[in-house]
């Protein structure tokens, strides 16, 4: 077995996503074991039709344990997730490195530093998921202290939780998206109003009616007589909800099967985004970079070129 095999675990397509990000910033191949989803195969797709340095692809249910045994280094996209802890307990990989699996990133920073128990946010655990979680920490620290155990993020994690990981071991690169900005084809016409969908009313953090008054309340704010502006679904809006959303005046459903990073990555002119609390309001400002955007009212910073200068 190479010792430096590298396997890249993720479930959801911003998991993905970054797995690119590493693949591309790494100039390393990498085999992908994802999750059997068909927003994971389609995103995967695209990831490919760009140039995405991936190897094999494969498709999973469960833990994929074969593969895992074969590579000694996992990326890894939930660190949360309780058959990653399952698996890693068992087999102990050599080389650990965490992807971004969005805003949780902080908590589980806090987590690799003992700040918070091993488990979930707003999650109440019990079963194998909870035994396991002990043996993990354990084998994420000992990987930490042997310099084996990295962090691939695109958030701030703060002077203090960085600090705090260094001096535990652990390692962090910060990424900004270049892989997904400079592939970025030419953008389709969404308009310079869009919406982002929020799951929250699926989730029960915000009751349906309270989510229809946010967004009457942005379509109302527009100019008179401006164009209905683009919504750009949640993966996790439920069809019930889309069509509450359609009923709202101003407002103009478009299809969107893949992460709104991807949708939006090639932008070339201004845009004006409105989005509830979420991951976005991280990688927004990344991928949106030099374009001129405003996310809820509030400039885009000019950190970057725009993704056609990067090519």
């Amino acid at each position: 077995m190479n010792r430096d095999a590298v396997l890249a675990w993720v479930e959801s397509p911003l998991q993905l996503i970054g797995a690119a990000e590493w693949a591309a910033a790494h100039r390393i191949t990498v085999p992908v074991a994802g999750r059997l989803t068909p927003q994971m195969s389609e995103t995967a797709d695209l990831l490919l039709a760009r140039g995405a340095r991936f190897g094999e692809m494969e498709p999973y249910l469960g833990i994929p344990w074969k593969l895992l045994a074969q590579h000694p280094h996992w990326l890894v996209g939930d660190g949360f997730s309780g058959q990653f802890r399952l698996a890693a307990a068992v087999l102990r990989p050599r080389t650990l490195t965490f992807l971004d699996d969005g805003a949780i990133a902080l908590p589980f920073a806090d987590t690799l530093l003992q700040r918070r128990p091993y488990a979930r946010p707003h999650v109440t655990e019990k079963g194998l998921t909870s035994l396991v979680a002990p043996f993990t920490a354990e084998t994420i620290a000992r990987r930490a202290r042997s310099r084996a155990a990295r962090l691939f993020t695109a958030f701030d994690l703060g002077p203090d939780r960085e600090a705090a990981l260094a001096d535990r071991g652990f390692a962090i690169e910060r990424h900004r998206f270049a892989w997904t900005r400079a592939t970025a084809p030419s953008p389709v016409d969404l308009g310079t109003r869009v919406i982002l969908g929020s799951a929250r009313p699926v989730d029960g953090r915000m009751t349906r009616d309270a989510y229809l008054t946010w967004l009457a309340e942005v379509t109302e704010a527009a100019p008179t007589g401006a164009e209905p502006a683009t919504y750009l679904p949640h993966r996790r809006e439920t069809a019930e909800q889309l069509d509450a959303v359609r009923r709202v005046p101003g407002v103009a459903v478009a299809a969107a099967s893949v992460p709104v990073e991807l949708i939006l990555a090639g932008a070339t002119r201004p845009l004006q985004l409105h989005t509830l609390p979420s991951t976005t309001s991280t990688t927004l400002p990344l991928i949106l970079a030099g374009t001129g955007s405003t996310i809820n009212g509030e400039p885009v910073p000019t950190g970057q070129a725009r993704a056609g200068a990067e090519r």
